[in-house]
């Protein structure tokens, strides 16, 4: 069995890029630096090397011109130095060497005088050095500056043939530059700069492993939040506190939430209200099976008329709870909808309605963005509400109008009308009025809710004035612009005299 690879904490990823980054550019930084002040060091040793040949020419106030390894003396001084050990002793003894310098003298290859100090001697102990120095040895216009090491040490050194008239001897001066110890001082300060640099990077890990930590909290509180979330519990939200993006974000999580949880109320309220209304046509089949005589041909039809008839009833109620699913689903297909076609259409289809006097009151005039089929729906449901609910032969008015905020679409019965206390509750799934005994699912007003909703409207029930009930689905002026036309209109095949509205 494979384990499962841990992933790595966002926390520790965050710091960890943060100090990969500050690292590369401290890195970077020193690198720079160090480089450009090793070539900075080494270029004045260079320049430091190449004027000791102009030096050479000072000695003892005397100008020395080194021309094709010869050294010729200016006029009015020619005797000054005789020979060739001589002039090479004043020329260390005089060129005092600097700080991590020395110079030595050789002539026909061995040493004949050297500074007194202790790279000069470091360098007479070697055997290697003065045959190498001798043979790079080139003259004043030709000097090359050449490298060795002895013992780790790095030095740097130019080697100058000289020669004086009378003397046969070969003559070569030598000025030696220490390069590991000028750039001690270099080496020191990258030390330093990398301890600094570390600490700098100590400190930065420590303060970004807290600052991640308080910026990564609400997201851990988010997941702990997730994590407590049941399908039977969704009450848990997450904590959203400034105006930070993290906060907006929990924000937006506790929306969702609050919207997974009334979704998951409404479902489990279906659920519980479908098994109720299936229970009871269940319970009278099975009964009526169960009592039927199989030899009595009258009881076995009777029986089959209420198992169909039943049937029929489930069948009607699972079409309505396809058609609330719809409705409450956003499966709409918003467009342009003219209210004066839509009052119309709605007029010709109530006139086939039997059993009432159907009237047009008021048609209003405009465009409005909406679903055209779903409007209808919704206000065919309310006109089949009023019908089954109002005494046969009593009038039924419907009618669209607008006032400065919103378009209404009406149903206005003559009927007992509907008690205060259940106009909330006749808008829930199943639900009845007290008094109503006319069959139906109980989910038409439901739909209409559901409906109107999602235009972004409402569905209310007032009063009718001499008795009734008038429903009403208003939308908001937004959805479009509209006016109340006040004129004749068609209803089945009878023209009407629309009342005058608003």
């Amino acid at each position: 069995m494979t384990r499962e690879r841990r992933p790595i904490p966002a926390r520790a990823l965050i710091v960890g890029a943060i100090l990969a980054v500050a690292a590369l550019g401290l890195t970077i930084v020193g690198g720079v630096t160090f480089l450009a002040e090793r070539d900075r060091t080494l270029a004045d040793i260079d320049e430091r090397l190449i004027s000791q040949v102009d030096a050479l020419g000072q000695v003892d106030e005397l100008r020395v011109v080194v021309e094709s390894g010869a050294l010729a003396s200016a006029p009015g001084t020619a005797d000054d130095f005789t020979d060739l050990s001589s002039y090479l002793r004043a020329a260390v003894s005089r060129l005092i060497p600097g700080r991590n310098e020395a110079s030595i003298a050789a002539i026909d290859g061995q040493i004949a005088f050297r500074s007194a100090n202790e790279l000069s001697q470091q360098i007479a102990d070697d055997p290697d050095f003065i045959p190498h120095a001798v043979a790079t040895a080139r003259p004043a216009d030709q000097s090359v500056i050449a490298s060795t090491t002895i013992d780790s040490t790095d030095l740097r050194y130019i080697a100058v043939p000289v020669a004086v008239p009378g003397d046969e001897r070969g003559g070569v001066y030598i000025r030696v530059v220490d390069v590991t110890r000028e750039l001690e001082p270099i080496t020191v300060s990258l030390v330093t700069y990398t301890a600094a640099a570390l600490a700098t990077l100590a400190a930065m890990g420590i303060v970004g492993w807290f600052v991640a930590g308080r910026i990564l909290s609400p997201i851990r509180r988010m997941r702990e939040t997730a994590d407590s979330i049941t399908p039977t519990d969704l009450r848990a939200r997450v904590p959203a506190e400034g105006n930070d993006d993290i906060s907006d974000l929990s924000r937006t999580v506790n929306s969702m939430l609050d919207r997974l949880e009334g979704t998951m109320g409404d479902q489990r309220q279906l659920l519980d209200d479908v098994r109720h209304e299936l229970k009871t046509p269940i319970t009278i089949v099975r009964g009526h099976l169960e009592m039927m005589d199989v030899a009595n041909p009258a009881d076995v039809a009777s029986t089959r008329d209420i198992g169909i008839a039943e049937l029929d009833r489930m069948t009607r109620l699972v079409e309505d709870i396809d058609l609330l699913s719809s409705a409450e689903g956003d499966q709409f297909e918003i467009s342009p909808v003219n209210v004066r076609e839509l009052t119309e259409r709605m007029g010709d289809l109530v006139g086939g309605f039997p059993g009432h006097r159907w009237s047009v009151a008021a048609i209003a005039r405009g465009v409005i963005e909406g679903d055209y089929d779903r409007l209808l729906q919704a206000w065919l449901q309310l006109a089949d509400n009023a019908a089954k609910y109002t005494p046969p032969g009593s009038p039924i008015e419907i009618g669209s109008t607008v006032d400065t905020t919103a378009v209404h679409l009406w149903v206005r019965d003559h009927g007992p009308g509907i008690p205060h206390a259940a106009r909330r509750r006749i808008f829930q799934r199943f639900a009845r009025a007290d008094h109503r005994t006319v069959g139906g699912s109980g989910l038409g007003l439901a739909i209409v809710d559901a409906i109107a909703k999602a235009h972004l409207g409402t569905c209310v029930v007032t009063d009718t004035d001499g008795g009734g009930a008038t429903f009403t689905i208003t939308l908001p002026i937004s959805q479009g612009r509209s006016e109340t036309l006040p004129s004749p209109v068609r209803a089945g095949d009878v023209v009407l005299q629309r009342e005058a509205a608003g």
